[in-house]
């Protein structure tokens, strides 16, 4: 069963949460402030938060920007990830990403579907990695971005959770680059 080892000291994370949102600003950003809130209430530190319009051009260079940046190891985006015309961000992230974390996204619906039943169909919640970055696209609404926070990245961001995680294999996300550059 999986499970915190107290033995082992937790090492924080550095994480930028990203809304995107034509409506919100910062101030009325409940999302946003949420998972700014809960990941630093599990001892994270926040990089930075951001909001930005649903604008693929926008939306991807703000990523690409922090994937870029050595000072941040995870991004989570609220918003757009529904149906609508204005709703892009995985088609904003999702080019950005090496490789594409498809249990993110079914776990994400597993969880939802008890809370929401069939309704989570209407999300395009998606995870991948780029550059060494983790990256993770939820749904908008504050109950979403709990329980992607609460029932998945809580733990999988935590270097204790057993018997494993995305902390501890941080270091190993680029040697395909380190592999290429000794040939």
């Amino acid at each position: 069963m999986p499970k915190i080892d107290e033995s082992r000291p937790f090492l924080p994370v550095r994480i930028a949460v990203l809304t995107v949102s034509d409506t919100r600003t910062l101030k009325e950003d409940k999302s946003g402030t949420l998972l700014a809130n809960m990941l630093q209430e599990d001892g994270h530190h926040l990089a930075e938060h951001a909001i930005e319009k649903d604008d693929v051009p926008a939306i991807r260079a703000k990523v690409q920007g922090w994937v870029d940046d050595p000072e941040i190891d995870v991004v989570i985006t609220t918003g757009g990830t529904g149906f609508t015309g204005r709703d892009v961000t995985p088609e904003a992230v999702r080019p950005i990403f090496e490789k594409e974390i498809e249990g993110f996204s079914t776990l994400f619906h597993m969880l939802s579907f008890e809370k929401v039943g069939t309704s989570t169909i209407q999300s395009r919640a998606c995870g991948g990695v780029a550059g060494g970055t983790y990256i993770f696209c939820v749904p908008g609404s504050p109950g979403a971005c709990k329980d992607a926070w609460q029932g998945i990245l809580k733990y999988q961001l935590d270097n204790r959770h057993r018997p494993c995680n995305f902390v501890e294999i941080m270091p190993r996300l680029q040697e395909h680059l380190e592999k290429a550059s000794a040939d």
